[in-house]
């Protein structure tokens, strides 16, 4: 236990034959239950997994009979967790990735918040050692994933080793939370309704021999759509349902005028373009004052998002 709370530790297991019992020998000892998620591997890691459960105490074994992604093994996990009694729950990869020592302060941040997560990009030194096509990955979806979940402060949002109090995850919809490599993004969202207060733990990258599952091609045309429409419902619940205010109003007049002077200019240029005549002063200022009128408020409303309190935290 640590500092009175049972601490578990979750592992999604897919081919990580060759790297989990390294992984299982960083766990500390304050660790009260270690949970290997088998995710329907189809190596040897099925049959590893049960070796390891029989050989101790605190391991326990699930199975997938079918494969369900990190994000299905985690919310097994969390489930396998909550009827366990456990306080909090660490997620770790058992790619070898992730360093177990960072557990002791994923875990000491978590008495005064809600979720700690993991942050690559605070040592410029071990941000050098990224590799530069995952640096630019990580600050495009990490700049989606932060408007989308509000959570602005949060620097590496992308960063899937994180801890999380299970009083959280009972108030989470975890319905909504997605299966696959979207998971993490979509913990972040939903965490926003129930009210997460959030700490980053600095911790180094760790590149090896493993082999990521994820396809860069596939986060680049799946995440985008489905970070914008979490990013309009935000938006929807935040400012139009929960609440109404000052930015509420700075969405209902600057985006209709950004839109109708962006239009309406485009529209205009086209047609007096065509027919090789310059196009009126009136014409032109109106488009351009209703774009301008409309951007401005579309940033002040950016502003107040950025520096406004979660609506959802009631505390």
């Amino acid at each position: 236990m640590y500092n009175q709370q049972k601490i578990a530790v979750a592992i999604p297991c897919y081919k990580v034959e060759q790297h989990l019992e390294q992984v299982l020998d960083g766990i500390p000892d304050f660790v009260d239950a270690i949970l290997l998620v088998d995710d329907c591997s189809p190596d040897g890691t099925p049959a590893l997994v049960d070796r390891l459960a029989s050989a101790s105490g605190r391991i326990t074994a699930l199975h997938h009979d079918r494969n369900q992604g990190v994000g299905g093994a985690m919310k097994t996990a969390f489930r396998k967790a909550m009827e366990m009694g456990v306080d909090m729950v660490v997620k770790l990869d058992g790619d070898g990735q992730m360093d177990g020592t960072y557990i002791a302060p994923l875990v000491e941040a978590l008495q005064e918040g809600d979720f700690a997560k993991g942050n690559r990009l605070f040592d410029r030194r071990e941000l050098r050692r990224m590799p530069t096509i995952r640096r630019i990955g990580n600050m495009g979806v990490g700049f989606m994933v932060k408007a989308a979940s509000g959570y602005w402060n949060v620097s590496d949002p992308v960063n899937g080793f994180f801890a999380i109090r299970t009083d959280i995850l009972r108030r989470m919809d975890l319905g909504r939370v997605a299966d696959r490599y979207f998971f993490e993004s979509s913990m972040l969202i939903e965490m926003h309704y129930a009210g997460a207060r959030i700490a980053e733990v600095t911790m180094p990258a760790i590149y090896a021999d493993e082999h990521s599952n994820l396809s860069i091609g596939h986060t680049l045309f799946s995440f985008p759509p489905r970070l914008a429409a979490a990013w309009l419902r935000r938006l929807h619940l935040s400012y139009f349902v929960y609440d109404f205010n000052i930015c509420s109003l700075y969405l209902l007049v600057g985006l209709p005028s950004f839109l109708f002077g962006l239009v309406f200019g485009l529209c205009e240029w086209i047609h007096y373009a065509s027919i090789s005549s310059p196009s009126p002063t009136g014409t032109i200022m109106v488009a351009v004052l209703t774009f301008i009128l409309g951007f401005q408020m579309l940033l002040a409303a950016a502003q107040y998002d950025i520096s406004a309190p979660n609506p959802f935290d009631k505390r």
